[in-house]
């Protein structure tokens, strides 16, 4: 051992000193004799006696990775693995499913001490998956709070925020379509989406609630409120649309990244409409069905029977 460290990695054969400086004197194989594992194996051993013997006579070896470092995380053996995904074949989720469910259940019985923790991308994405679902959650809630104050009732905010998950069908079918896979932009182009569908409903109810007032059953109302409001509806959302469209049809490298937020962004729009005129005033009508909704006539004999300050009848 000492003859190969001396030959290969050297050894201080001596010191000099040279006025105020000092200068080790280092003996190795010249460069030229050390550079290649072949002379590993041409390498000569001077046995004790002073006779020579190639290496591979008294040594076996083989070759293998060996450990650059050895890691520890929370005090025990770590071993980091680094890999990166083909997108062209599948997308992290996919794979990260796949070993899961094909290999990760053998390796837990092979190896019952070994913890096995996945990170990079897949939990950056569940973190930033988590932290937007509590933005979302936070975000219905608050819209919620204010529509009743608006509306002063529980239900109609209900029939308000239908259009928010209902417009998820066409950030799936606009997915589908453009042949790209939900990804974090995509939620973040939901998310979006939720204040933007809110707005033609929150208009709509209010329309509708305005049509109680002079139509003599809920049908009617209901009806004469998605006719007035369909061209305002229509061109907010065609407009919007027709703004995000040369997004969608760019093919930089850098509108690639934002293409899954406007795919949500403009297919749930496209999905929204169609639920605010006609999907919204039939919810509104089944929970008149229900009772949920108190419909005009009572309202107005409810106020015609409350007697004011002055003895006589209030009339709405």
């Amino acid at each position: 051992a000492r003859q190969l460290r001396g030959a290969f990695q050297g050894l201080i054969a001596d010191q000099v000193q040279l006025g105020s400086e000092s200068y080790e004197i280092d003996v190795r194989l010249a460069e030229t004799d050390r550079d290649s594992l072949q002379y590993l194996d041409d390498f000569m051993l001077v046995l004790p006696d002073g006779e020579e013997t190639p290496l591979r006579s008294v040594v076996t070896w083989k070759t293998e990775r060996g450990w650059a470092r050895v890691g520890r995380f929370n005090r025990m053996r770590a071993v980091t693995l680094y890999g990166d995904v083909d997108t062209r074949f599948i997308n992290t989720n996919e794979l990260m499913g796949l070993l899961r469910k094909t290999y990760l259940p053998e390796f837990s019985r092979k190896y019952p001490d070994i913890n096995l923790t996945i990170a990079g991308e897949l939990e950056e994405t569940g973190r930033a998956r988590n932290s937007m679902l509590v933005a979302l959650a936070m975000g219905m809630i608050g819209i919620f709070v204010l529509l009743s104050f608006q509306f002063r009732t529980y239900t109609e905010p209900l029939i308000v925020m239908i259009a928010i998950p209902f417009s998820l069908i066409g950030v799936v079918w606009g997915h589908v379509l453009m042949g790209v896979p939900i990804s974090m932009p995509s939620l973040l182009g939901f998310i979006a989406l939720a204040g933007i569908v809110v707005n033609d409903s929150i208009l709509l109810v209010i329309f509708l609630k305005n049509a109680r007032t002079t139509s003599t059953t809920l049908y009617d109302a209901a009806a004469a409120a998605s006719r007035d409001r369909f061209r305002a509806v229509l061109l907010t959302s065609s407009t919007t649309i027709a703004g995000l469209l040369p997004i969608l049809f760019e093919r930089s490298l850098q509108a690639q990244i934002l293409k899954p937020l406007v795919i949500s962004t403009t297919f749930g729009l496209m999905a929204s409409t169609v639920l605010v005129l006609v999907g919204l005033p039939c919810m509104y009508m089944i929970l008149g069905d229900l009772g949920w909704i108190e419909s005009y006539g009572k309202l107005e004999a409810r106020l015609d029977d409350t007697p004011d300050s002055g003895g006589g009848k209030e009339h709405a």
